[in-house]
């Protein structure tokens, strides 16, 4: 997957493949002579820039609006160090080196500066080629053969060094240490790494000289557009200090990306071409066209991924011991060497716990990659590439022209298993976190094809796909802690719908039928939710919509993540309204009062509060509050299925007056619950065999 810069190479591969009259033609290496221009695209430099806005955005500063400083590795000419740099016109370039030349702008004007830059990349130019008129006071452009460079006091100054002069290297070393805001590597070489590495142990000799420790680092934030900028442990380290990066398969992965992209329409179209619908011609044509659709659907990925690794980092040391238990089973599995990955091992997980201090980015980034490669291979060997829903998944994989114009080339691609699987894979993981599969299957006993069955449903019966949209419109006008607080929440309800589907339904799961079954119900408990609540209910609903607007939430959104924590109830009923052949509405508003006559919600709500960090913890926790569910449940339907007062409050107070000896020895038993404050998993235990009794007569 050769980009446009070796595209000789690309054209040989693809002229073996076409003599050898191999069925994926020219498609067989990407970025040939009819292939996708990367740099022209500059796809590698902004997918790495989507991971540097969220880094800023998540830190409280929109970088497209606000000057920031940088310095990095690379020249205008280069692909990713010249595109990334002109994607924002508030950069403050104040130094920057190649092999060549060390760039120095110590108090840089954001928009002259850019205007330079780019006339450098349009002529394709090094730092030797910068009009130095353009710089700042005290700035200028060195050969890194120079013995020896003097400073200025304003270089002195911006890279804090003391003596008057210093060699090149020297110069490249204070620029790494800079106190600015961004390190952007665009460059070849490795410049950063731990304090218990040595240069051997990295492996690039050339850059010995120059090489920095992550925790001496002084930027906020490292952008790798670039390969290897830094070791895994050097991130890590400069992580463990408070700085934000991820790891180079992270940021620069839109390359690859759009590779992918190009070899998959290619032999779609190819398919097309070889029908007779069109002439090589007027497919190369058709590429070009889309270019900046792939871009996009490219990029979209790039924001994902970085966006499920926040989501991760918002949780914290509370994730810690079930990614460990995660960890655990990756290697139990085979699939996994900690230290050759630079994982944390379980003595070091023992003292980030007990230091309040979850997993790095860096780890987390690792983790995700194993987590979609590990899920990806088993639905490849299932069935879901091949259930009917997945037509939607593998047609929103190309771009809208395509979809349009040649929807059965699509339907019979040579790859649609492949490119389904791989679409499901990225959407469950980047929505649902890297042990999502692993801890559903932990819970349900069912298989990762199952889980992601009853992912699909859920999106759709919920209608989370608006929901997300909604939310991430919002970048940069509300705090990004609010915006992952409400994710965070969206990801409890697509646990526990998730396993609502994997209990009661029959797995394998088609899941068409499923949507078919439930959306319309779920949309009418939706719509209709402060009418069959309970004065009580609406105000807990309301209480946690204020959650949510304290951080910066707007309110009507809000509202609707906040009552995802009563939605998902919406199963039970819309079953129980089918098994009895009533409206939903009547069912739900029985449903809704029985919660709150014999405690459910109340108790529900205090098993919530209880810490999760522990897995058994959160299975045991888990697995009560599924029984509080069943058994309101199984009680709405023996109140609508026995009584003749037609739902509600009468038809409850009807069915609680013929037992009123169990209806009041669970009232007393939960008066003294609520008395003795937050009940424990003794407590909850002892209220969940009680109900369980008075449920069944």
């Amino acid at each position: 997957a050769a980009d446009k810069g070796t595209a000789t190479f690309s054209d040989y591969a693809n002229e073996v493949s076409q003599a050898y009259g191999f069925w994926m033609d020219d498609a067989f290496a990407s970025g040939g002579s009819a292939g996708y221009d990367h740099k022209e695209m500059a796809i590698t430099a902004r997918g790495a820039w989507e991971s540097v806005k969220r880094h800023f955005r998540e830190r409280g500063k929109d970088i497209q609006s606000e000057d920031f400083t940088v310095a990095g590795c690379g020249d205008m000419a280069g692909d990713v160090f010249g595109n990334g740099m002109l994607l924002s016109k508030h950069i403050r370039l104040m130094g920057a080196f190649n092999h060549l030349h060390v760039f120095v702008d110590p108090n840089p004007d954001a928009a002259a500066s850019w205007q330079e830059r780019k006339r450098l990349f349009d002529e394709a130019k090094g730092w030797d080629h910068y009009d130095t008129s353009k710089l700042s006071q005290g700035g200028g452009v060195f050969e890194r053969r120079a013995k020896s460079i003097t400073l200025t006091p304003e270089i002195k100054k911006a890279f804090n060094i003391k003596a008057d002069q210093c060699t090149p290297n020297e110069l490249i070393r204070a620029m790494l240490l800079a106190k600015v805001e961004l390190l952007w590597f665009g460059g070849i070489g490795t410049y950063i790494k731990a304090s218990h590495e040595t240069n051997a142990e990295v492996g690039d000799r050339a850059n010995d000289p120059l090489r920095v420790n992550g925790e001496d680092l002084n930027a906020t934030v490292i952008g790798e557009g670039a390969n290897l900028g830094a070791t895994q442990h050097g991130r890590i380290e400069f992580s463990l200090e408070g700085g934000r990066c991820n790891a180079d398969f992270i940021d620069n992965s839109g390359g690859a990306d759009c590779s992918d992209h190009e070899v998959n329409l290619k032999i779609l179209l190819g398919a097309v071409e070889q029908a007779g619908e069109m002439t090589r011609k007027q497919r190369n044509q058709m590429l070009e066209s889309m270019s900046e659709e792939v871009a996009q659907l490219v990029l979209r990925t790039n924001y994902l991924q970085t966006q499920a690794i926040s989501v991760t980092e918002q949780l914290g040391v509370h994730l810690l011991n079930r990614t460990g238990r995660f960890m655990h089973a990756l290697e139990r599995a085979g699939q996994l060497n900690r230290s050759l990955e630079a994982l944390p091992d379980d003595e070091t997980i023992l003292e980030r716990r007990k230091a309040g201090i979850g997993m790095m980015r860096p780890e987390m980034a690792v983790l995700l990659a194993y987590a979609k490669n590990i899920l990806y291979a088993a639905l490849l060997e299932s069935g879901l590439p091949d259930d009917p829903f997945m037509r939607g998944e593998l047609h929103a994989y190309f771009p809208k022209a395509a979809r349009a114009k040649y929807p059965e080339a699509i339907d019979q691609h040579r790859l649609s298993r492949e490119i389904a699987a791989t679409s499901v894979t990225n959407e469950v993981i980047n929505r649902c976190g890297l042990a999502f599969v692993h801890e559903m299957r932990e819970r349900t006993g069912n298989s990762a094809d199952a889980i992601c069955r009853a992912y699909c449903a859920v999106r759709e019966v919920f209608g989370l796909t608006a929901l997300w949209d909604e939310i991430e419109s919002l970048d940069t006008k509300v705090p990004a802690e609010a915006q992952a607080a409400m994710l965070v929440e969206i990801g409890r309800t697509i646990e526990r719908t998730a396993t609502w589907f994997l209990r009661t339904r029959e797995q394998p799961m088609a899941v068409q039928p499923a949507i078919d079954t439930y959306a319309d119900g779920v949309s009418t408990v939706a719509n209709n939710l402060d009418s069959l609540l309970t004065k009580e209910g609406r105000a807990y609903v309301d209480e946690q919509a204020r959650v949510f607007t304290k951080k910066g939430a707007p309110k009507a959104l809000a509202r609707q993540v906040a009552a995802l924590r009563i939605l998902p109830t919406a199963l039970d009923i819309v079953e129980t309204a089918r098994e009895l052949d009533m409206p939903v509405q009547d069912v739900g508003v029985t449903y809704f009062a029985v919660g709150h006559r014999f405690g459910f919600d109340w108790l529900r709500t205090a098993a919530n509060q209880l810490p999760t960090d522990n897995t058994w913890d959160k299975l045991a926790i888990t697995a009560i509050v599924d029984d509080f569910y069943s058994h309101q449940t199984a009680l709405t339907h023996t109140v609508l299925a026995n009584g003749d007062s037609g739902g509600g409050t009468k038809a409850v107070d009807a069915w609680a007056k013929q037992r009123a000896h169990t209806v009041q020895r669970t009232r007393e038993l939960l008066q003294e619950m609520q008395s003795a404050g937050t009940p424990d998993l003794a407590m909850l235990a002892v209220a969940n065999r009680q109900l369980k009794s008075m449920v069944q007569g």
